[in-house]
């Protein structure tokens, strides 16, 4: 520690900064690009696959849930430890090496026994990524630009999805055989390889390297991304953070939570996140979208198109939320974006009422973009953010592992039962359903959602030890 400045570099400050940290985000957010597009990229594929496979209803059914459920979910909740145990970079290359094997298998599968096989690894990469690639972000990123980098990823997700709708339909125009789904999910191996490649040429997560006493190379890795002197004491807070962290993570996890309950609390909280982001519905509209539309009297080829609107408005409303993020709270952004998402849903739910027509058909495509609209600018930004910044060290892994993990069983069991609600209850007693739920979980962010702007990760876990953890909102001292 003695030595820091001395070991400086010949760089000024800032020279080399902005582009390393461009660089970084570009590649480890191909993970999230990854997650988006084997998510989304099955709904074009189930178009031949079936009848070139000769897949039965339930086969069929086992191919698309397979990635979901129990593929992303386990590897959600093994991803963290892993990256506990070997490094968030080490976890990310696995992650490639993942991705890369379940799309070589998927466009190369003999049957559906290969194929489903092939559609679980896919599950895992999916899963670890999710838990991953944030933590990975918010752990290299300064603090005042956090925000922007870490929501990235978000970005990524939803431009993942919206290239799997449009390959889709371009390899469907132009490749006129029964097996292009091949195609369609061999795709995905591009940016694998990109993942793979590119995480070689990164550096370890400073975090991660002070928590195994490495702090040297923690600090030279600051000194890329940080001028000298931000990056000194940074580091003087992570050193301090990590000696009390080291000795916890030495132990297990669940003595740790055990002897420490404001853990305990920001676990729960974390995953109380994880499930309303999904008890908001929003993947009803990407898994469904094309069918519901479609039942509203629009032919097939119109609903299609009208799923590309879909992904477009994520995408955009995802670049506002990123915008926004830089001068809104967090605690802000969720609280207004549930409340979008009750008004929405209720109006939704009312539209389905009117008589039928062509008009009507649009207009509940003009409220599920609304609906879409609020979930993506102000709740998967928010969220996806707080749940990289609120776990400390010791436990960062485990508990944005378990988060997401509970997210996923949430988003499956969600998917699940929508079709069957609707059948039994109706569309318009669905989506007011949805909309009870959410106002429920506005109370909760209201109640227990700390506020993270402003703070180095090891600053903001000093903060949350306190009783109020985070509530009432703490004037931040830095922006981000």
């Amino acid at each position: 520690m003695t030595t820091m400045s001395a070991r400086r570099g010949p760089q000024g400050p800032g020279t080399g900064h902005g582009a390393f940290l461009v660089r970084l985000t570009a590649i480890a957010t191909l993970g999230g690009l990854l997650f988006g597009y084997d998510t989304g990229v099955i709904a074009g594929a189930l178009l031949t696959m079936p009848d070139d496979l000769g897949l039965t209803t339930v086969q069929t059914a086992t191919v698309v849930t397979v990635l979901l459920l129990p593929g992303a979910a386990l590897g959600a909740l093994f991803a963290g430890r892993i990256a506990d145990r070997i490094g968030r970079r080490t976890t990310l290359l696995l992650c490639g090496v993942v991705f890369l094997l379940g799309a070589l298998g998927c466009a190369l599968a003999p049957g559906f026994g290969v194929l489903v096989a092939s559609r679980l690894v896919l599950g895992l990469g999916v899963g670890a990524a999710a838990v991953i690639c944030p933590v990975y972000l918010a752990e290299m990123a300064p603090a005042e630009k956090r925000a922007r980098i870490v929501t990235i990823n978000e970005l990524m997700i939803v431009t993942g999805q919206l290239l799997a709708f449009a390959t889709n339909a371009a390899i469907g125009a132009l490749v006129d055989h029964p097996g292009n789904w091949r195609v369609m999910l061999g795709v995905a191996a591009v940016p694998a390889v990109g993942l793979l490649v590119g995480m070689l040429v990164l550096p370890e997560s400073p975090r991660w390297l002070a928590l195994r006493g490495r702090t040297d190379e923690a600090h030279a890795v600051l000194l890329r991304s940080r001028p000298a002197a931000e990056a000194d004491r940074e580091l003087t807070e992570i050193a301090h953070l990590a000696t009390e962290d080291r000795a916890a993570a030495r132990t297990t996890i669940r003595a740790v939570l055990r002897e420490n309950p404001w853990m305990r609390r920001l676990l729960w909280i974390g995953v109380g996140l994880a499930a309303v982001q999904q008890a908001t519905g929003i993947n009803t509209v990407n898994y469904y979208g094309t069918q519901i539309l479609a039942d509203t009297g629009l032919g097939d080829q119109v609903a299609l198109v009208s799923t590309i609107a879909i992904g477009v408005t994520s995408v955009t409303m995802t670049l506002l939320g990123i915008w926004l993020l830089g001068f809104v709270s967090r605690r802000r952004m969720l609280l207004t974006g549930f409340a979008g998402v009750v008004g929405s849903q209720v109006v939704l739910a009312l539209v389905f009422l009117l008589p039928q027509s062509t008009a009507r058909s649009f207009v509940i495509l003009g409220a599920m973009l609304v609906f879409v609209a609020f979930v993506q600018c102000f709740i998967g930004t928010g969220i996806w953010l707080m749940l990289s910044e609120i776990f400390p060290l010791a436990v960062r892994g485990f508990a944005m592992g378990l988060s997401v993990f509970v997210l996923w069983v949430v988003n499956g069991a969600i998917s699940f039962a929508f079709e069957p609600t609707t059948e039994a209850l109706g569309t318009t007693t669905t989506f007011l359903l949805f909309a009870a739920v959410n106002v429920a979980s506005l109370f909760f962010v209201l109640r227990c959602a700390p506020e993270t702007r402003g703070h180095t990760l090891e600053s903001l876990e000093e903060h949350l030890r306190t009783p109020a953890g985070g509530l009432p909102a703490v004037q931040p001292p830095v922006r981000g």
